[in-house]
């Protein structure tokens, strides 16, 4: 099982091609947005000192060196919202475009991730060799609804929500090869398991460039996580999220055909690949996952290496009935510590 870890766009950093050559053994793919595209993060660039035309010639450098160590492209085109342009020709004409460009780099990608039916139809319709995938910003969880979009995407990213149940990850794993699909998933999301504003968090992001050149309100916080982890009460909810520590990931050889490691826009994204790549972590688990919440937690950490033994087992067949049951908060108690500032 490979996996798959998200561009980023270093600036005067090290080259992110860097730790792709230094982890090529695990890495299978690189998944990248398109400049000045929505997608499930800010644009790419943003932030950046350096003008949308640097960024896209260091993405292009990056992308050749990336197939030149004959990793798999993924382009991104995963956000929730496109607006009035969803189903537009004017948005198939741009992803043509995009990919054709790309082509001509000899960059052509193997894969196009989206969460657009639309956008995937554009692809299966003008692109037949490139596999077409449907993103976890999609929340497919089940064959059913994997059913209902088969003949639109060649792979899945399991609904995160549901990863941790391995009953029915080999279900839904037994449904794909029956099928001629591949599965996916995302190991280190910090995201709340079946967020309720998940939805509008996604919507907001795919606009944040407009969002922020509105006067927005003040004193108020639009992230379900950051406004409940305020109440020390509510920290055991990051034990019940969707993440998979590094150390059990080995639990879905077989099932998995590619792990996701969200890396676009994480601190140290080489720190990630590093404790994936040998399955384990010694440090704040909170530091491994995007978003981290380590500054919600502070002065608390949580010691990754004090998880139970029985821990991927016990939340492997955990019923969701967290009234009736303690264990979380019986790990929470055991993994929180308290540094000194």
């Amino acid at each position: 099982m490979k996996v798959a870890i998200g561009y980023q766009h270093t600036g005067e950093g090290e080259p992110f091609s860097a730790i792709v050559a230094d982890y090529r053994d695990c890495i299978g793919e690189v998944y990248f947005p398109w400049v000045g595209q929505p997608s499930g993060r800010p644009p790419l660039g943003y932030g950046a000192e350096e003008t949308p035309e640097d960024v896209q010639l260091t993405l292009e450098s990056e992308l050749q060196a990336f197939r030149a160590m004959g990793v798999k492209l993924d382009l991104l085109l995963n956000a929730n919202c496109t607006g009035a342009r969803a189903v537009s020709v004017d948005l198939a004409d741009e992803v043509v475009s995009v990919i054709d460009h790309l082509g001509e780099l000899g960059c052509c990608p193997e894969i196009v991730t989206t969460a657009s039916p639309m956008i995937a139809h554009t692809v299966k319709t003008r692109f037949a060799g490139i596999e077409v995938r449907a993103s976890v910003n999609m929340r497919i969880g089940t064959t059913q609804a994997m059913s209902y979009v088969a003949d639109l995407f060649d792979s899945f990213y399991l609904q995160r929500d549901l990863q941790r149940d391995l009953g029915h990850v080999r279900k839904v794993r037994a449904w794909c090869d029956r099928h001629g699909k591949k599965l996916c998933l995302l190991a280190n999301s910090g995201c709340l398991r079946f967020c309720p504003g998940q939805t509008f968090h996604d919507n907001l992001i795919a606009h944040s460039a407009e969002a922020e050149e509105r006067e927005n309100l003040p004193d108020w916080n639009p992230h379900v996580c950051w406004n409940l982890y305020r109440d020390p009460e509510n920290l055991v909810e990051i034990l019940r999220s969707t993440w998979i520590r590094p150390e059990d990931l080995h639990l879905y050889e077989g099932l998995i055909d590619t792990a996701k490691l969200a890396t676009r826009q994480h601190a140290h994204p080489r720190m990630v690949v590093g404790a994936y790549a040998e399955g384990r972590f010694r440090g704040n688990l909170l530091d491994l996952l995007e978003p981290g919440f380590a500054p919600a937690f502070a002065p608390h950490v949580i010691d990754n290496a004090a998880f139970p033994a029985d821990w991927a087992e016990r939340t492997s067949r955990c019923s969701g009935d967290c009234a009736a049951c303690s264990y979380c908060r019986e790990v929470l108690a055991q993994v929180l510590r308290t540094i000194p500032f």
